[in-house]
C-alpha cells in the first residue's frame, strides 16, 4: 500500500469535507452529541402546536395526516376547533404572510381569525388565501384525532362517543391516549367502552401474545356484531386462531339467543297492533254476533283523526306537537264511536239474525267510508309525525327497541285493562255481559238490549279508532289502511274465542310471535298463509277458540 502525504491547506483556506474527512466526521459527531444533550424543550420545539399548524399547508396528504396525529397528541385545547375547521374545509393559508386562518362557519361575507391565536383578521377574501385541502382518507384520520381529543372532555357522553369512534378505527397509535383516558375514567360505561377500544387497538398492534389474548377475552365478553367483525380478521393468525375461534363461537351463540329475543319482541310489537285492531271487533262479534267488515275503516278514521289534529297543531300551535297524540286519542274514540253507533242504528239493527246480509252490508259501508276519505283527504298517503317521546330507539343487550313500538305495546295493554275494568266494574259492562250470556233473560229483567247493542257497537268502533291512532305512528295513513288489518283481526277473534278479551290478548300475541318466527324462513306472505292454515285446522278441533264463551253467536 502506498501512502501519500496530503498537503496542508493554504493561508486562509477552510478545510472542507472533501479535504479533511476525519475533521468532518468529528464535527458531525459533535453536532449529534450536542443535539442529544440539548434540553427536551429545545428538541420538542419543532413539534409545538404552533409549528405543527404552520406546517399544515405544505406537503402531501400523508404528511398532513401525520401532522394531524401530532396536533391531537399535543392535547392543546385549541386543537379540537382547528381540526373541526380542517375537516369542514374552513382552514386556509393567507398568501400575503403565510398565516393559517380559520374561516367562520356563518356570516355574509364570512369573517376569519388566526388559527393559532384566535385574533380577528376581518373579512375573509378567498382570492387572497389558499385552502388547506383534505381527502377522504385524511378526513377519516381527522375524525379519529377529534375522537381522541374528546376522550378528555368533561361530558361523559362525549367521552363515550370518542371511545366508540376509537373502537371503530382500531388504530394502534391510539393506545397511549386510550390508556391515559382509561386510568382517569370514573364512569363505568365509558370505562367499559374504552377497554373495548383498547382491545381492538392491541389486536392491531405489535404487542405480545398475552396482551392480545386478553384483548380477545374483552371482545368475547362484549359479544356483539362489532366485536365479531373486529375478531374475524385474526381467525387465520396461527398464534391467535384457537382463542379467536372460541370467542367467535361464543359470540355467535349469544347472537342467536339475542336474535330469538329480537323476534319475540317483534312478535309482541305486532301482537299489540293486532290486539288494538281486534279487541273492538271481539266485543262486537261476541255480544252481537255481527261480522263487521267495516271495522278496518273505523281504524282508518282514527288514523285520519290523528292526521287532522296534527295538521291543526302545526298550523296554530306548533309547541303542542308533543301532545298531539294525547289530544287525538279521545277525539278518535269519539269520531269512530259515533260512526259506529250510526252504522248500528241505521243498518245493522235491521239485519240481526241474517249474518250473510250483515257481512255484505258492512262491506258496502266500508267501501263508502273509503271513498268518503278519498274525497276529503285525497288518495295519497298522509304524513303523521312521531312526537319527541316516541322517536328514536335504545339498545337492550343485543336487541334494538324503538320507542314508538314500546309505547304502542303499553297503550294496547292500557286499553285492555280499561276494557276489563269497564266490563267487570261498571253497570254498562254488567249489562253487556248479561246480554252476552242470555239475551232473552236480560230483556225480561228490564235491560234495554237495543241500547246495549248500540253502545257495544259504538264501544268496539271507538276502540278501533284508538287502534288507528297507534297505527298512524308505524304505518302509512291512507284510505286502504284498515284493509291491511281486517283479516288479521278476524283471525285473532276466531283463534282466541269470540267475545273473550283474554282470548283476544292470547290470540294476538300468539299469532304475532308465530308470524315473526316464520317470516325469516318462509317470507311474509307464506308466513301469513301458514298461520291461516293453522287456525283453520285449530278451529276444526276447538270451534269456540282458545277461550270459549257463551253468547248469542255461539248459541245460534
Amino acid at each position: 500500500m502506498i501512502f501519500t502525504r496530503q498537503s496542508a491547506p493554504r493561508g486562509g483556506e477552510a478545510a472542507g469535507p472533501g479535504r479533511c474527512p476525519v475533521a468532518w466526521a468529528l464535527t458531525l459527531a459533535l453536532v449529534v452529541i450536542l443535539g442529544l444533550l440539548a434540553p427536551p424543550q429545545a428538541r420538542a420545539a419543532s413539534d409545538s402546536f404552533e409549528s405543527l399548524v404552520a406546517a399544515l399547508a405544505g406537503g402531501s396528504y400523508s404528511d398532513r395526516a401525520k401532522l394531524v396525529a401530532k396536533i391531537a397528541q399535543t392535547g392543546d385545547p385549541r386543537a379540537l376547533g382547528l381540526l373541526e375547521a380542517l375537516t369542514d374545509g374552513r382552514l386556509y393559508q393567507r398568501k400575503s404572510d403565510k398565516r393559517i386562518v380559520t374561516v367562520a362557519a356563518s356570516g355574509k361575507p364570512p369573517g376569519m381569525s388566526d388559527a393559532i391565536t384566535g385574533e380577528d383578521l376581518g373579512v375573509f377574501n378567498k382570492r387572497a388565501a389558499k385552502k388547506v385541502k383534505v381527502n377522504n382518507s385524511l378526513r377519516r384520520k381527522i375524525r379519529t384525532a377529534i375522537g381522541l381529543l374528546s376522550l378528555t372532555s368533561s361530558d361523559a357522553q362525549d367521552r363515550l362517543k370518542a371511545a366508540q369512534a376509537a373502537f371503530a378505527s382500531g388504530d394502534p397509535a391510539q393506545l397511549e391516549a386510550l390508556d391515559a383516558a382509561l386510568s382517569a375514567e370514573s364512569d363505568r360505561g365509558v370505562a367499559t367502552a374504552l377497554a373495548e377500544a383498547r382491545a381492538v387497538a392491541i389486536l392491531n398492534s405489535k404487542t405480545g401474545l398475552a396482551e392480545k389474548q386478553a384483548a380477545i377475552t374483552v371482545l368475547k365478553q362484549r359479544g356483539d356484531r362489532d366485536a365479531q367483525a373486529a375478531l374475524s380478521p385474526f381467525r387465520d393468525d396461527p398464534a391467535l386462531a384457537g382463542a379467536v375461534a372460541v370467542a367467535l363461537r361464543s359470540i355467535e351463540e349469544r347472537q342467536a339467543l339475542w336474535g330469538m329475543a329480537q323476534n319475540v319482541w317483534y312478535g309482541l310489537s305486532l301482537g299489540s297492533v293486532l290486539l288494538l285492531a281486534a279487541i273492538g271487533l271481539a266485543i262486537t262479534f261476541g255480544v252481537m254476533g255481527v261480522i263487521n267488515m267495516a271495522h278496518g275503516e273505523l281504524v282508518m278514521l282514527g288514523a285520519y283523526t290523528t292526521f287532522a289534529v296534527q295538521e291543526a297543531i302545526r298550523t296554530s300551535a306548533p309547541g303542542l306537537f308533543d301532545w298531539s297524540l294525547l289530544i287525538a286519542a279521545p277525539l278518535a274514540f269519539v269520531v269512530a264511536g259515533t260512526v259506529g253507533v250510526v252504522i248500528e242504528r241505521g243498518v245493522v239493527r235491521h239485519l240481526y239474525g241474517r249474518p250473510l246480509e250483515t257481512l255484505l252490508a258492512t262491506w258496502g259501508i266500508s267501501l263508502m267510508l273509503q271513498q268518503a276519505v278519498r274525497s276529503i283527504f285525497g288518495p295519497n298517503n298522509r304524513e303523521v309525525g312521531n312526537p319527541g317521546w316516541m322517536s328514536g330507539a335504545f339498545e337492550l343487550g343485543g336487541m334494538t327497541i324503538t320507542w314508538n313500538r314500546l309505547w304502542i305495546l303499553i297503550f294496547a295493554l292500557m286499553v285492555f285493562v280499561g276494557l276489563l275494568f269497564l266490563l267487570r266494574r261498571t253497570a254498562m259492562g254488567l249489562q253487556m255481559r248479561a246480554v252476552t250470556q242470555n239475551r232473552p233473560m236480560a230483556a225480561e229483567m228490564g235491560i234495554n238490549t237495543g241500547r246495549v247493542d248500540a253502545l257495544t257497537f259504538g264501544l268496539g268502533a271507538g276502540i278501533g279508532g284508538l287502534a288507528g291512532v297507534a297505527l298512524s305512528q308505524i304505518d302509512n295513513v291512507s284510505p286502504n289502511l284498515g284493509q291491511s288489518y281486517i283479516v288479521d283481526s278476524f283471525m285473532v277473534v276466531v283463534f282466541g274465542g269470540a267475545g273473550n278479551l283474554w282470548g283476544a290478548l292470547a290470540g294476538a300475541f300468539t299469532l304475532g310471535v308465530a308470524n315473526k318466527f316464520l317470516e325469516p324462513f318462509a317470507g311474509a306472505v307464506l308466513a301469513k298463509i301458514l298461520v291461516l292454515v293453522f287456525i283453520i285446522l285449530f278451529i276444526q278441533k276447538r270451534p269456540r277458540g282458545l277461550f270459549a264463551l257463551r253468547g248469542r253467536a255461539v248459541e245460534a
